[in-house]
């Protein structure tokens, strides 16, 4: 999962050197103890995530974000109030909130992305450990003390189909989207799914966010949660692009599903929650790949554009998205 190499800390970027910080503050240990810090992965979201290494010391994780994103001062109230739920999120071990830095546990390298290749069998247990924290958090009461996220609204599932509309339609195919942007199905779409109840989500439930320790999953980049419909989290697991999912993979996850809610998502809500969050995975790879440069995200392209294509089948989004989606079904990187 790590990209980049170790560096000593003498002459950090100032990210690095609040990081440093915290760690000193921590551990209590003077300017002469060697700390090292190794570049865990470098986001598109504003964040710089570090391993902290000190001797004789297990090594815990280090987190600097800016105010690039407006969910990422959101980190440190919402990992306190999912680790009261009782979900599996990593512990806090100490916080400078005003610096914008974190140290908290390090849960290791392995995430569910790494099973991809590996027999469903092996992945089964993490996606129950998963679903089995989703459910939890549906009946959380939700946090009193801090303010989510806006919600999802019409608003906000609006804005995912333009951010989709702008960065892959435009940006990375060169297509034109303004037809799109006038087809009154997509507004219906959004201001159907707007209209529901809502209950907390994730909001990025993917299988790069769920790490896998003591035969459990973890959650992580949990700081976007807000209120919205539950089978969005779900369809995001199940429509997985960075997985790629076959047919009874995806029906073996709504299986667990099942078992644990005792019951299933009804059909045309969750192929619209999926179509949803498959058109803001597909703006994100391309704005990405084509703003931030990280070309690694357009792999995932052309899976994430067929899913997108079967769960609009049948509907009045298919015959819209016909062009598109044959274009980026076709795109390779």
């Amino acid at each position: 999962m790590s990209r980049g190499s170790s560096f000593e800390n003498s002459g950090a970027a100032m990210p690095t050197d609040s990081i440093l910080y915290a760690t000193r503050q921590y551990l209590g240990i003077a300017p002469t103890v060697s700390v090292t810090l190794t570049p865990i992965k470098k986001g598109a979201s504003g964040r710089t995530i570090v391993r902290v290494a000190t001797p004789g010391k297990d090594p815990f994780i280090g987190i600097h974000w800016t105010d690039e994103r407006p969910d990422s001062d959101n980190f440190l109230p919402v990992a306190k109030f999912l680790k009261a739920t009782k979900i599996n999120v990593p512990e806090i071990f100490h916080e400078i909130p005003h610096r914008r830095v974190a140290l908290v546990e390090d849960l290791g390298d392995t995430d569910l992305l790494s099973l991809k290749d590996r027999p469903f069998a092996e992945r089964e247990p993490y996606y129950r450990s998963a679903l089995q924290q989703i459910d939890k958090l549906f009946y959380s009461k939700g946090p009193k003390d801090f303010e989510l996220m806006p919600a999802f609204d019409e608003s906000l599932y609006r804005w995912e189909q333009e951010y989709f509309f702008d960065h892959l339609v435009e940006d990375l195919l060169g297509m034109d989207a303004s037809g799109l942007r006038e087809n009154e199905d997509f507004q219906a779409l959004a201001k159907r799914l707007g209209s529901s109840a809502k209950h907390l989500v994730h909001r990025d439930f993917q299988s790069q966010n769920l790490l896998l320790k003591d035969g459990k999953a973890w959650w992580i980049d949990f700081q976007g949660m807000r209120r919205g419909r539950q089978e969005y989290d779900i369809a995001s697991l199940v429509f997985d692009p960075y997985m790629d999912h076959s047919a009874e993979d995806r029906e073996a996850i709504l299986s667990i599903w099942e078992d644990i809610s005792e019951d299933r998502p009804e059909t045309t809500i969750f192929r619209q929650c999926a179509a949803q969050r498959l058109m803001q995975a597909l703006g994100a790879y391309g704005n990405i790949a084509r703003n931030k440069g990280d070309e690694w995200y357009l792999q995932f392209v052309a899976p994430a554009a067929r899913s997108l294509a079967e769960v609009t089948a049948g509907t009045p989004l298919e015959k819209p998205l016909a062009p598109v989606l044959a274009k980026a079904t076709e795109f390779a990187p």
